[in-house]
């Protein structure tokens, strides 16, 4: 954003003003709304369909009811989404319809842009082509090129609102081949360059043809795998005004960088992004001169009811599809699912990333079962996850594996297997004494902290990371370097193992999207399992081949921070952007330091039960 005073000429602004030329202004106050969302996630009502309940905050029948009244007072409001709008929440069960019902909704809602994001590759490339085609109007992604080096969608779109030239951008990460490496077809015929890069070329194909400049990046504020995310784009770039974010989950208003405003408006539908935009006009064109964005949140919010109408037939189906009994679930297989309250919910530490579960031992069995392995990886794709005694209905099968994730069986070396456990086992901090809980690195994601069975190991976190793997045996013995051995992961997490060069194409010996298409999605081979191997009965069992190693959390003062945790006179941290729980270890020196503990009067303060 470039305010009038600033003597900075940007070659897309219609003009540069400086103090001295005030008096050429002729008309002050002119704004520009922009409004935005990202990662709806397959959600029309607001509804959770792998848990079968209403999910206050979701949907685009909440946010359309916010859409309608900025409208009313904005008629002229850009509206845009920033991608993974047909993946989720049941979405698939409507993919063979000639339009997904998210895009039918974007198109009745009156979305002027729809940047694409990496879960749109989720599928053949045949439902995302026929599913743009069906878009009323512009689907953006600058960073994409087809094998003709021609953009496969719209690079911008540019809008003339009451004489102003509103420019809209959109990009999203280029690691669609990677995270879709078991599925080329997914992107066929498609390359993916940085966004970045990307961005400063279509700034410059922009130059003279804008007043205001807008991204819609299915992009975070921070990169990952060696891309950028939207602050360092936006610190290279000045001349946005205003970044809408995606893909992170994130929920701010509060981010700027080099003057440019970034928003991102969370998942699912939890608020609508706002940006308004004041300019002044001059004699030779408008200047921007301030930026303003909120975050406004559906969760108090009434659902539109035309939407609710008109998509009906969706949340019938999905609920329908949800309770579908498949066999039945013979005990809860985590009983604590939060380590220290033992509530279903999780605060403190979830028990699954903690210590081995039968939870987890029943992905990685169906695993090795379909891929023939000798060793499976899986991650707890949600904290609270579980299966919990009575019928067993496929929600909860979405509901422990949330992903459409397919499977795939790799050759590994016992030496690239130990650096892909060692990768995964980055995601604890490391051990200080004193510390009473076990906490995760905020950089990783949960669902990159993958649990392995085949293979009896401990995790030392008094180490430091990429030094934490001992005592690693495969039946008994030492696993060898030199030796191969069959992989079970699912089809990112094989894209993640290409990206680290620990295998390629040609270790893949088994596809089960190759060989069973959509049945053989992991949900899927869940139901299957337990339906004909297990007669329908979900028996939990764990085998426990796994242990945390190298803490002493048997502190007297233990069970005291624990009830104080219980009794939220602690509270254990979430990082920043709330995405992953227990960031910070509760450690009892930092506590009495603080006052918070009377060092050896523990006996003198409350105990647990």
């Amino acid at each position: 954003m470039i305010y009038p005073e600033q003597e900075l000429e940007i070659p897309g602004k219609a003009e540069t003003v400086t103090e001295n030329e005030e008096e050429d202004v002729a008309v002050e106050g002119k704004k520009v709304t922009i409004l935005g969302t990202s990662d709806v996630h397959g959600r029309i009502y607001a509804y959770e369909y792998a848990t079968d309940s209403p999910d206050a905050d979701a949907g685009f029948a909440k946010l359309q009811t916010l859409i309608n009244k900025e409208k009313a007072e904005a008629p002229d409001a850009i509206l845009l989404d920033c991608g993974d709008t047909v993946q989720d929440n049941s979405a698939e069960l409507f993919n063979d319809l000639p339009i997904h019902p998210m895009v039918q909704a974007m198109n009745t809602m009156g979305y002027d842009v729809w940047t694409l994001g990496n879960h749109e590759f989720n599928f053949d490339k045949s439902f995302l082509d026929r599913n743009i085609e069906a878009f009323n109007n512009t689907v953006l992604a600058a960073n994409i090129y087809k094998t003709d080096d021609t953009r496969f969608v719209e690079p911008y779109k540019i809008f003339e609102k009451d004489g102003i030239r509103i420019a809209v951008v959109g990009l999203l990460p280029p690691h669609i081949p990677r995270w879709e490496a078991s599925s080329p077809q997914h992107f066929e015929g498609l390359s993916f360059t940085q966004p970045l890069e990307e961005a400063k070329k279509v700034v410059k194909e922009l130059e003279g043809k804008y007043d205001v400049l807008v991204g819609a990046f299915h992009i975070g504020p921070d990169g990952e795998y060696g891309s950028q995310g939207a602050l360092e784009i936006a610190e290279a770039l000045p001349e946005f005004d205003v970044i809408f974010c995606g893909h992170a989950h994130s929920r701010f208003s509060d981010k700027e960088a080099n003057g440019v405003k970034l928003i991102e408006p969370g998942c699912y539908g939890w608020a609508l992004a706002k940006a308004e935009i004041t300019l002044d006009e001059s004699q030779d064109g408008y200047v921007v001169k301030d930026v303003t964005v909120e975050n406004i949140e559906t969760k108090e919010i009434e659902e539109d009811k035309e939407i609710l109408s008109e998509f009906e037939f969706v949340h019938k189906k999905s609920v329908e599809d949800a309770n579908i009994v498949v066999g039945h679930i013979e005990d809860d297989y985590v009983k604590n699912v939060d380590y220290i309250t033992g509530e279903a919910k999780v605060t403190t530490m979830p028990t699954a990333q903690i210590e081995d579960t039968p939870l987890m031992d029943l992905i990685n069995e169906v695993q090795l079962f379909y891929t023939d392995a000798q060793i499976s990886s899986a991650a707890a794709f949600k904290n609270d996850m579980n299966l919990v005694k009575g019928d067993f209905k496929k929600k909860d099968v979405a509901n422990i594996y949330k992903y459409s994730n397919t499977l795939m069986g790799v050759n590994i070396t016992g030496e690239n297997l130990k650096k892909y456990m060692e990768w995964s086992a980055c995601y604890y901090n490391t051990y200080t004494e004193g510390d009473v809980t076990v906490s995760f690195n905020p950089d990783i994601r949960g669902y990159n902290y993958d649990m392995f069975a085949g293979v009896n190991y401990d995790i030392d976190i008094s180490k430091e990371p990429n030094n934490r793997i001992t005592n690693l045996t495969f039946n008994g013995e030492p696993v060898k370097d030199d030796e191969t051995y069959k992989l079970a992961v699912n089809n990112y997490r094989f894209g993640t193992l290409k990206g680290l060069e620990l295998v390629t194409d040609e270790d893949v010996y088994y596809d089960s999207y190759e060989t069973m298409q959509d049945a053989g999605r992991i949900r899927a081979l869940i139901v299957k399992y337990i339906k004909e191997e297990k007669e329908g009965k979900a028996v939990p069992t764990v085998d426990n081949n796994w242990k945390i190693i190298g803490i002493d959390l048997e502190s007297p003062y233990k069970d005291t921070v624990y009830e104080m945790i219980k009794d939220g006179d602690l509270t254990i941290p979430r990082s920043e952007d709330g995405r992953t729980p227990n960031v910070k270890s509760i450690n009892v020196n930092e506590l009495i330091e603080e006052g918070k503990l009377e060092k050896n009067k523990v006996e003198e303060l409350p105990k647990a039960s």
